[in-house]
């Protein structure tokens, strides 16, 4: 990690969270195999340090308290799911933190989210931390709260499980869109690309709720339609029914580079034939980074 100036209770926090945000959530998405969820985890972890951040006193070391608390957060959302792993594997091993060429640390930064959930949690976690994010053997420690040897042996064994699933057959297709899921998409990326606006209002539910990630959260369609009437006034996107992580999504395109990835997305859930629920990932487009999508 990259050392980040004393933050003090008279500083204030948001600066920081506003410049950590994007590396937390490339941690909490591999821990939790999953960029939406991952986001959900954040959301959480940075609640708790707001709410602890006035009793901390000065905290001289700002990045590595924050990845205690995300790190905590994650395992805390894994227990909640009950796929906690033993977080130590009870032998300490003096073996070498091995430095790794340039091709393999990419390799390893690029691997898909449901790979690295196949690895165990103390695994998971030192790779994450030292071969995607950069943080030192020392950090990855004081993140984890264990020991040196510890660190080294779940950081080998978690090289070594990593190089061996890169060597195992594709998987089967990618999942498709249902007709069911592909026909209602449709119908509302048709009407927001031709901006019917009082179209996309016939298809909300009166009592729909909206979540702009980080920014607001909106509640009934009155509220719901500034929602539409801000993506009137610009035109950076263009949209196209897919999938995010096996769920019905709306991904967001440049509409000058439709060739290039989406820039975010949206997911939408139903109720009654109506949809209920929105959350748009417009104001934190990294979470996009490293998921699993398709069109």
């Amino acid at each position: 990690m990259k050392a980040v100036p004393e933050v003090s209770a008279t500083d204030g926090i948001d600066h920081l969270l506003v410049a950590m945000r994007p590396k937390l959530h490339r941690y909490c998405a591999r821990m939790v195999g999953s960029v939406i969820d991952g986001e959900d985890v954040l959301q959480d972890a940075l609640i708790k340090a707001v709410e602890s951040f006035g009793s901390a006193g000065p905290v001289h070391n700002s990045e590595g308290w924050l990845f205690r608390i995300v790190h905590n957060t994650a395992l805390d959302f894994l227990r909640r799911r009950n796929r906690q792993e033993a977080l130590r594997s009870g032998e300490e091993v003096d073996m070498i933190a091995d430095q790794l060429d340039a091709v393999l640390s990419r390799q390893i930064a690029s691997t898909s989210l449901r790979t690295f959930m196949r690895l165990p949690v103390a695994q998971r976690s030192s790779v994450i931390l030292m071969d995607v994010l950069g943080c030192s053997l020392q950090e990855v420690c004081e993140v984890m709260d264990s020991s040196l040897p510890a660190v080294k042996a779940a950081l080998h064994r978690g090289r070594t499980q990593l190089r061996a699933f890169a060597n195992e057959p594709e998987e089967a297709q990618p999942p498709k869109l249902s007709d069911a899921d592909r026909a209602r998409l449709s119908d509302y990326v048709t009407h927001f690309n031709a901006r019917d606006f009082d179209a996309i209002r016939s298809l909300i539910a009166d009592d729909v709720r909206l979540e702009l990630v980080n920014k607001t959260r909106l509640n009934g369609k009155a509220e719901v339609s500034r929602y539409f009437g801000n993506y009137d006034k610009i035109s950076d996107w263009h949209l196209v029914p897919g999938l995010v992580e096996d769920r019905p999504a709306i991904l967001v395109f440049d509409p000058d580079d439709l060739g290039s990835r989406p820039k975010y997305f949206v997911l939408l859930q139903w109720s009654a034939g109506k949809v209920a629920i929105i959350r748009d990932f417009r104001h934190v487009a990294y979470v996009i980074e490293g998921a699993e999508f398709c069109v």
